[in-house]
């Protein structure tokens, strides 16, 4: 069993996203120390990228602070290396198909695997394309996430068929960002993955920023992916963010398992 998919055996996940970098790599280590030590059973790195077309303005902010401080693939791949030292939950990079592409997707996986990675998630990808990065983790141990959309409907099968680690549901149209209500029929596409792959895990992302909506969607899926409200709380407390960020995710991890 990959070890991504031993993040959904503690009951229900809950998955935080943290962009690297935001407000320096310092703080990120301790954000990372703190959510993995308040329940996060998995988590998301974002390496910071100038075009990060899924994201709305929240972390597309997180993203322009991070590169001002002229942060780097690289970089990012030496504060996972000493991360791995101490945290021991499966980590994932949420990142997009050209910052792989010129780093070159080989030297990619390989520099992400010898860091510690688990997974690596790209947004920008579509499951068509799916096959020109796959090979290059697969081979070293790391899993390919693929996404689907409410408007993936008979593509989801397809889709789930071939899911590797687990499947990030997309609960809302548009950019990621919290929101207020989200209406999508999350039961629906679960059931439509488990008729396809039965034993392929479902974290739902995009929108989510409560414990009350955390409670709600764990209820019709395997855990909850939450990016922008983490991202607040870094933008609101910056270097002294860390002990929010844990409090919020020790909030969110028991609502998720109410």
């Amino acid at each position: 069993m990959s070890r991504i998919r031993e993040a959904f055996r503690n009951g229900k996940a809950f998955i935080p996203f943290i962009t690297c970098g935001d407000p320096d790599l310092e703080t990120t280590k301790k954000v990372v120390r703190a959510a993995a030590e308040n329940g996060a059973d998995l988590i998301e790195l974002g390496i910071p990228f100038s075009d990060p077309t899924a994201e709305g303005p929240v972390i597309q902010a997180a993203n322009i602070r991070a590169l001002k401080n002229h942060v780097t693939t690289d970089d990012v791949f030496a504060m996972v290396r000493e991360l791995r030292k101490d945290v021991t939950v499966p980590m994932v990079f949420m990142t997009y198909a050209n910052v792989v592409f010129s780093y070159g997707t080989e030297r990619f996986a390989a520099a992400a695997a010898d860091a510690g990675m688990d997974g690596v998630i790209l947004p920008d990808v579509p499951y068509e394309e799916h096959e020109e990065f796959a090979p290059a983790f697969r081979s070293r141990g790391m899993d390919l996430i693929s996404m689907i959309a409410p408007t993936s409907e008979e593509r989801i099968a397809m889709i789930a068929k071939d899911a590797e680690g687990f499947l990030y549901m997309v609960s809302s149209l548009g950019v990621t960002g919290v929101r207020a209500d989200i209406r999508t029929d999350i039961a629906g596409m679960t059931e439509l993955v488990r008729k396809a792959n039965p034993s392929v895990p479902c974290a739902v992302g995009f929108g989510i920023s409560t414990p009350a909506q955390a409670e709600k969607l764990a209820r019709c899926s395997d855990g909850v992916i939450v990016g922008s409200a983490i991202i607040k709380l870094l933008a609101a407390h910056g270097t002294e963010a860390a002990p929010y960020v844990g409090a919020y995710v020790k909030e969110m991890k028991e609502a998720a398992n109410r």
